[in-house]
Order: structure tokens, then C-alpha cells, then sequence
């Protein structure tokens, strides 16, 4: 989106995934968020229409798209009601695998993209650990060498759809941190079955996106043969950082479009509830925190589609898909708090879903990163400014 509106293809792919989204309404997602369980028809209809592959290369039956389309894409499911429980089903499908798109072998690309795009793969992403959280360089989860490739052994925490994949993308030590001149060398990145004999994944209660489980993964000498090391040794850090813009951009844009949910929920209650004989809309205690919170919806979409259009132009685009995480985690939630407190004590109620929608808009202001960080690295790059940490 170079302009400030869609062009026709990717206003087709917003037609074409809100019409697989039209499918699982507030029902559907209010059920899997009570229950807790995965929503697989949702994504086996997200993967049959392709939209698993929008950004793979079309070498590999992706569809070849960018940045740009993928956030559409992403904006539009959580724009339909579905939230992070249908966001997050399938997110990681979008930009996780780019480590092996960018630097993996060509049988590696050629083998395991195809079985990612048609969901016959499920895959999960390891990297935070208990006691590193954000600092990726203290990671203390070790692969060491062996005749036959590596053995891993080490904790995660916070890996997302571990219960249900069968396959791992994880990063570990392989050069201890005292051997190495900074402290990123030395990581390595592996995509290799998640193999249940040698890994025990345990779900973490949460707050909210109880359908899409999170985990602390004990790892135990699991065996990872030589051609599953992605790229080189000791440059699996490097790796990562190519796909930290790109999931700030989604994230910016998928909060953005659960906030656009929210008030547009917020908006009908609003007209509809009559009390002292006329609509709580026409209060403008009730109205002027919804006007306010599509302005900043929209200021946030702006910022998140120019990032992806830099992105897409192979510009530096750090600062903006940093700024639009930022700003887009913030509009949506709230959004999300301004569609409760219009609902007044019906927004407390599970049958009109904003609770869900406040619950999960959270989550986008905590992961990938925090808005802390997210302040450090404009003061710091942008503004110039010693570094606090």
C-alpha cells in the first residue's frame, strides 16, 4: 500500500479471507475461547484457500505476496471478530518460516515449505527462555555436537502451538558465550521434529486466547541430525533478526483490526441502548471516547502500512514497524476498554464479546516485545540517545 488505499489484488485478498472469516462468527470463537480448544476447521479453510503460503515464495506453492498483503490478510481476520484466537492460529505460518525461505538449503526449502503452506506441518517457534526473556544473547539452551549432527538440552517458555506441532524451530548455544567476541555469536537456528520422547511441553495458564495454548518446553537430549542446522553455525541470532519488522508490522495491524471489531460492536450497542428515553450514543461521555479511539486506530494503520511498504521496498523500516507495534497495541486496546465501558456491565458479560476482545488486546502490548523496549530502540536509533540497558 504505497498509497493510502488498497490497490484491486489486495482488496481482493481482504474480500477473499473476510469470506472464510464469515464462517466462524462470535459463536464459534466465544466457544473455542471457553473451551480451549484449537480452532482447526478455521485453519484447515485458511490453508486449503492458500492464504497459509501469501507470503512464500511461489517456487514452493506460496503465493508470493508481501508484507503488505500478509497484513491485510491478518488485519482482516482480526477485523471479523475472530481476534488473536484466529490471529495467532496461523500467524506464525505467515513470516515464521522466513529463516528457512532466506537461509535455508534448497532441499530444505523445496521439502518442508510446501508441507508448511498446506498445514500438513505444524510448527512452532522456540526462543524465549525462562531466565533471558527479551535478552536473546544470554540464551542458555545448548546444542552440542555429536557424530550424527547435535543434542539439545535447555528450557523455552511462552512457545505457542507446541501441543499440536510436529515440528520445531528453535535456537540454541552451540558455542559457549565465553568463546565467542560478542555475546549473539555463537546461536544457532534448527528446524527438526518436535520429537515428544525427548521434549515435554507444558501449557501455560493465561489471561486470555485459551484456544491457542502457550508452553514451557523441557528439553531433553533431543537428537537434531546435521541437515537440520538452518544456514551456518554460530549465525542463528543474525537469522532471527530479519523477521523482527515483520511480526511488529502484523502485530501492528492485527491490533488494529481487533480494535476496529470492538468499536464497531461498541457503535451499534451504543445507537441501540436506550436509557432515560434516548441512546447512550447521544451522551457524549459515551461518544467522544469512540470518536477518539478510531482516530488513533486509523493514525496507527497508517503508520503500520507505510512500515510494510518499506519493508516490501527493501528500505529501512525499523523504526516504523517498531513505532506501528507500538502505537497499533495501544489504539487496540483501547478500543477494546472503550467498547466495555460503553456496553457499561453488559461489556463484563461473555454474550457480547468485548471481553474477550479487552482480554486479548493485551497481549499484542506485552509480545514479541515490550512497549519499553519498543521506546529504547527509537531513543536509541532514531533520537540518538545513550543507551539505558
Amino acid at each position: 500500500m504505497s498509497s493510502f488505499w488498497l490497490t484491486e489484488e489486495q482488496e481482493a485478498i481482504r474480500e477473499g479471507v473476510g469470506r472464510v472469516c464469515a464462517q466462524y462468527g462470535d459463536d464459534y470463537w466465544l466457544k473455542t475461547d471457553d473451551t480451549g480448544n484449537f480452532p482447526e476447521d478455521f485453519v484447515a479453510d485458511m490453508a486449503a484457500g492458500g492464504w497459509l503460503g501469501v507470503a512464500m515464495p511461489e517456487s514452493v506453492g506460496g503465493a508470493g505476496l508481501g508484507l503488505t498483503e500478509a497484513a491485510v490478510m491478518m488485519q482482516t481476520v482480526t477485523q471479523s471478530g475472530a481476534g488473536f484466537s484466529g490471529a495467532s492460529a496461523i500467524h506464525l505460518n505467515i513470516f515464521g518460516p522466513m529463516p528457512l525461505v532466506k537461509f535455508g538449503t534448497d532441499a530444505q526449502r523445496d521439502f518442508h515449505l510446501p508441507r508448511i503452506i498446506s498445514g500438513q506441518d505444524k510448527m512452532c517457534f522456540a526462543v524465549t527462555e525462562p531466565n533471558s526473556g527479551l535478552d536473546t544473547a544470554s540464551l542458555e539452551t545448548k546444542a552440542e555436537r555429536t557424530n550424527d549432527g547435535y543434542l539439545i538440552n535447555g528450557r523455552k517458555i511462552w512457545t505457542t502451538g507446541a501441543q499440536r506441532a510436529n515440528k520445531i524451530l528453535i535456537i540454541a548455544r552451540t558455542t559457549p558465550k565465553d568463546q565467542v567476541a560478542k555475546p549473539h555469536q555463537g546461536l544457532s537456528l534448527f528446524y527438526t521434529d518436535l520429537n515428544r520422547t525427548y521434549i515435554d511441553a507444558k501449557p501455560i495458564p493465561k489471561m486470555g486466547r485459551k484456544a491457542v495454548e502457550c508452553n514451557t518446553l523441557f528439553i531433553d537430549n533431543l537428537p537434531v541430525p546435521m541437515d537440520d542446522l538452518v544456514g551456518e553455525e554460530g549465525k542463528g541470532f543474525q537469522y532471527l533478526l530479519h523477521g523482527l519488522n515483520p511480526e511488529r508490522v502484523l502485530f501492528a495491524a492485527e491490533s488494529v483490526g481487533l480494535g476496529r471489531a470492538a468499536l464497531a460492536r461498541a457503535a451499534t450497542y451504543a445507537n441501540e441502548r436506550i436509557v432515560f428515553g434516548r441512546p447512550i450514543g447521544q451522551n457524549q461521555g459515551v461518544a467522544h471516547p469512540l470518536a477518539k479511539s478510531w482516530a488513533e486506530l486509523e493514525a496507527a494503520n497508517l503508520l503500520a502500512f507505510k512500515a510494510a511498504a518499506l519493508y516490501d521496498a527493501g528500505r529501512e523500516c525499523g523504526a516504523e514497524a517498531n513505532a506501528a507495534k507500538y502505537l497499533g497495541a495501544e489504539a487496540g486496546f483501547h478500543a477494546c476498554e472503550n467498547a466495555v465501558l460503553a456496553h457499561g456491565g453488559m461489556g463484563y458479560a461473555k454474550e457480547y464479546f468485548v471481553e474477550r476482545y479487552f482480554r486479548e488486546a493485551m497481549l499484542a502490548r506485552i509480545a514479541p516485545i515490550s512497549r519499553e523496549m519498543i521506546l529504547n530502540y527509537i531513543a536509541e536509533r532514531v533520537l540518538h540517545l545513550p543507551k539505558s540497558y
